[in-house]
């Protein structure tokens, strides 16, 4: 009944920059933290940024000083701005919400399918 969509991957030249996007929809409560996780190939998922409820936010450290994580909380969106980014940052992208829907009683966790972001040098 809950929906994360992403968008806004793409081919990028090293230096150059990409905005992320996701947005939640379904049966919504409430939703507590939103972020942003990676997959390289071959390669376990990371947290790339997260977002909290009252807007703290948490950044890999590989990522501090060049991605941006916002969420607009009225829409249940979430974005990831992505600055001076290098070729390790190539990885497909997704959208995490930790939400309650409205049948629920409990929050649990939610993902996105994925996005692409190749960066080539």
């Amino acid at each position: 009944q809950v929906r994360l969509v992403e968008s806004g991957g793409g081919l990028v030249q090293a230096g150059g920059s990409l905005s992320l996007s996701c947005a939640a929809s379904g049966t919504i409560f409430n939703i507590k933290n939103m972020g942003w996780y990676r997959q390289a190939p071959g390669k376990q998922r990371e947290l790339v940024a997260t977002i909290a409820s009252d807007s703290s936010t948490y950044y890999a450290d590989s990522v501090k000083g060049r991605f941006t994580i916002s969420r607009d909380s009225a829409e249940n969106t979430v974005d990831l701005q992505m600055n001076s980014l290098k070729p390790e940052d190539t990885a497909t992208y997704f959208c995490n919400a930790n939400l309650r829907e409205q049948s629920y009683y409990f929050s649990r966790n939610y993902w996105g399918q994925g996005t692409r972001v190749t960066v080539s040098s």
